[in-house]
């Protein structure tokens, strides 16, 4: 998440965390125990931009986490101009990709929707999710897994619009206990 982010802020593009990444961090700031990847999105324009400068490129950081050097890969899908939602084979738009080890955060562009029937300011992306523009904007700063991050204005809104209220509130969820101090606590059974 740090190198992502940092390529990021130093390209210009604006990216905050939803999804499953929204919710670990509501529940933690950190990415839930059984997520295997991280969700972000920008805006479709940063979408077309990363395509046609960044697609492909491959990126060296040096860090605590690892002190040898690791290289990272943006992807951006070429079906990332499909506009519409019923290509579930690619509603994800791009990837953020360790090539160490093949994790990777998936990336989905924010578009609007000229002709909604709720009027102007309404997003989606290609996996069916719709929000206002006011629920995004202005990003909020915070951090996630120790780093800075941005989430969306309205994010109890957007949660609770995604996973219903109850993920807001609710304390258990598969074979983990979520403490009220939202810090996500494993309670499996051996």
């Amino acid at each position: 998440m740090q190198t992502y982010l940092a390529t990021f802020r130093d390209l210009g593009v604006q990216t905050w965390l939803m999804h499953g990444s929204l919710l670990g961090w509501w529940w933690g700031k950190k990415v839930m125990p059984w997520d295997l990847d991280a969700d972000v999105s920008v805006t479709e324009a940063d979408m077309y931009f990363l395509a046609a400068y960044h697609n492909m490129t491959i990126y060296y950081y040096q860090y605590d986490g690892c002190p040898e050097g690791c290289f990272f890969q943006l992807e951006i899908n070429p079906y990332h101009k499909y506009r519409e939602r019923d290509d579930y084979m690619n509603f994800i738009d791009a990837r953020w990709i360790d090539m160490q080890n093949g994790l990777f955060i998936d990336i989905t562009a924010a578009r609007y929707d000229p002709g909604h029937e709720m009027g102007d300011g309404v997003m989606y992306d290609k996996h069916d999710h719709e929000f206002k523009d006011k629920y995004i904007f202005p990003l909020l700063d915070t951090t996630f897994e120790g780093v800075q991050a941005k989430i969306p204005y309205r994010y109890k809104e957007i949660l609770a619009s995604e996973y219903g209220k109850g993920a807001l509130s609710r304390t258990d969820y598969h074979e983990y206990d979520l403490p009220m101090q939202r810090v996500c606590v494993c309670v499996h059974e051996n």
